[in-house]
């Protein structure tokens, strides 16, 4: 996993709880030295998830609603800064994440050792999709969060049903 979902992550503790909450969660989830990251730092997947849990204890929430200020927060605030242009040249949430697949391609073509989901699109009928999350992470629930996140930032009302793990269905308004 890259840095940068670890710097929002981050980021969006602090801004909300405070710097002594996420040095709680870091040694909850076995970190005493908080490494420097850089947004194309290579990340061990398992040592984010034990930070989540940690998140998810200290603040007793569940992972749907930490997967959900997390999607809130990285699509309506800090991927604004550095990505805001694919967000601007789409008009719908259907355009964005229609568009998301292709987007994860371009931006980590460069990137030593990206490996980002990728995503698959199936249409039930005018208004559903089926967006099919490929990604050995298993990250769903984030997925999901990040999809309320998109629909926030279109000011669209989007249904998000989750079907497994590894698939939603939204429909669109």
């Amino acid at each position: 996993m890259k840095g940068v979902i670890v710097i929002a992550l981050k980021e969006m503790v602090v801004k909300n709880f405070g710097e002594s909450i996420w040095n709680d969660v870091l040694l909850k989830a076995g970190i005493t030295l908080e490494p420097m990251l850089m947004i194309t730092s290579n990340v061990d997947e398992q040592v984010v998830l034990r930070v989540i849990s940690s998140l998810c204890e200290i603040l007793e929430i569940t992972l749907e609603q930490a997967a959900e200020a997390y999607g809130d927060y990285w699509v309506n605030v800090y991927s604004q800064r550095i990505y805001g242009t694919f967000y601007r040249t789409a008009k719908t949430s259907k355009d964005f994440l229609l568009k998301l697949d292709s987007v994860h391609i371009a931006m980590t073509k460069d990137i030593d050792d990206a490996n980002p989901p990728r995503f698959e699109y199936e249409w039930t009928d005018g208004k559903t999709l089926i967006m099919k999350y490929k990604s050995k992470r298993g990250l769903i629930d984030i997925a999901i969060g990040l999809i309320k996140g998109v629909g926030k930032y279109y000011k669209e009302n989007l249904k998000i049903n989750k079907l497994g793990n590894d698939k939603v269905e939204i429909v669109f308004p």
